[in-house]
């Protein structure tokens, strides 16, 4: 009796360390995975940033078409009367036609730098939204850190230990 009773004891033993052990093996999400593109393009912001700067980039473009235009009405004056003009006023074409064609591409690389830096003065207050929203959801759950999946830069994640969160994130951004 006493050995049944012993071993009985054993056994209750055992399997309570066995659902103990299960209990701590449950795993805690540490860290939390998103598109970061995805839930940018899903922001309000975003839009509005891309649309403004859609339209200063086409203002640019517009200017541009019209200098370009300009410049092969005059190449076509000038080639129509190349054989008629004298010599002097030939190179008075040639040199207005240069100084147009140098204007026009100081022009174009300066519009590239202008809409360059205004994408980036649009989009700084977007990012910045989104890095809050990502702080805020971060530290709601307690993750240690949140890893951006574009790009393929992550190919595996074990979503046993990670968590994605972008619809999560998506919500936060869009209040």
């Amino acid at each position: 009796m006493k050995r049944l009773l012993l071993s009985f004891i054993v056994l209750a033993t055992t399997f309570t360390l066995a659902v103990a052990q299960e209990d701590s093996a449950v795993v805690t999400k540490t860290f939390g995975y998103l598109s970061y593109d995805a839930v940018l393009k899903a922001m309000p912001s975003y839009a509005e940033a891309q649309k403004s700067y859609g339209d200063l980039k086409a203002s640019y473009a517009k200017e541009l078409e019209r200098s370009e235009t300009e410049f092969s009405k005059q190449f076509a004056e000038y080639v129509d009367g190349q054989k008629s003009f004298p010599e002097n006023i030939l190179l008075k074409r040639q040199k207005e036609l240069q100084q147009l064609m140098e204007q026009s591409l100081k022009f174009k690389q300066e519009a590239q730098q202008l809409l360059e830096k205004a994408e980036a003065e649009l989009m700084q207050p977007v990012h910045q939204r989104l890095k809050e929203a990502l702080y805020k959801v971060g530290m709601q759950k307690g993750y240690d850190y949140i890893i951006n999946t574009d790009n393929n830069s992550h190919p595996f994640v074990n979503t046993n230990k990670g968590e994605d969160i972008t619809a999560e994130v998506i919500s936060v951004v869009s209040k």
